[in-house]
């Protein structure tokens, strides 16, 4: 768990900038896909209100126990945990405004049918706001270069099959990228 949530990793030392250029509407349903140890779960729930709600989604089923055990003892009641599969988020049809997925993309097995069960879940105008690390081959360090499975182009291309426009590109973080994505209308295919 400290691994993930340590001084010197870039989303941790700039989690509230992320935050921010993220835009999470106060009220809004959101949520942490991917959300591991919880890092950007209490601060989505504080960002959401209290009649706002957050989906804290994983495909651990202890990385989700610590979270709610973490929301219990610090008495945030409006976050819930969902556990994922690796080809669906597991969220209801239309259940949410926005998906935060940060440094996660990445480990999606079957990312068609991942973003297809994402697509149904967000509702009209929802947007997914996606920060993953960058991957230059001759830049990257060699941990990137072996850890992610593709670039920003074709992850952006992966996100836009699926039924969703690129709508902004926020250039934050040196070593990640911020990428808004909102949904287009229409069935997605898995």
């Amino acid at each position: 768990l400290e691994r993930l949530e340590r001084e010197g990793r870039e989303i941790f030392d700039h989690r509230q900038k992320i935050l921010a250029a993220a835009k999470i509407k106060r009220g809004a349903v959101v949520a942490d896909i991917g959300a591991g140890t919880g890092l950007f779960t209490p601060l989505l729930a504080e960002a959401v209100g209290p009649k706002g709600k957050v989906f804290a989604v994983d495909i651990v089923k202890s990385f989700l126990e610590h979270i709610e055990k973490r929301a219990a003892a610090a008495g945030v009641e409006n976050v819930r945990t969902v556990l994922c599969t690796e080809r669906s988020v597991e969220l209801p049809p239309n259940s949410i405004d926005l998906a935060f997925i940060c440094d996660v993309y990445h480990h999606f097995e079957y990312p068609q049918s991942s973003l297809a069960s994402l697509h149904r879940a967000l509702r009209r105008n929802g947007e997914i706001v996606m920060v993953e690390f960058r991957r230059i081959p001759g830049q990257s360090s060699d941990w990137i270069l072996n850890h992610v499975r593709a670039g920003q182009e074709v992850f952006t291309a992966e996100v836009e099959a699926a039924g969703f426009r690129k709508v902004e590109e926020i250039d934050l973080l040196k070593d990640n990228y911020i990428l808004r994505f909102r949904k287009r209308g229409g069935r997605i295919s898995e």
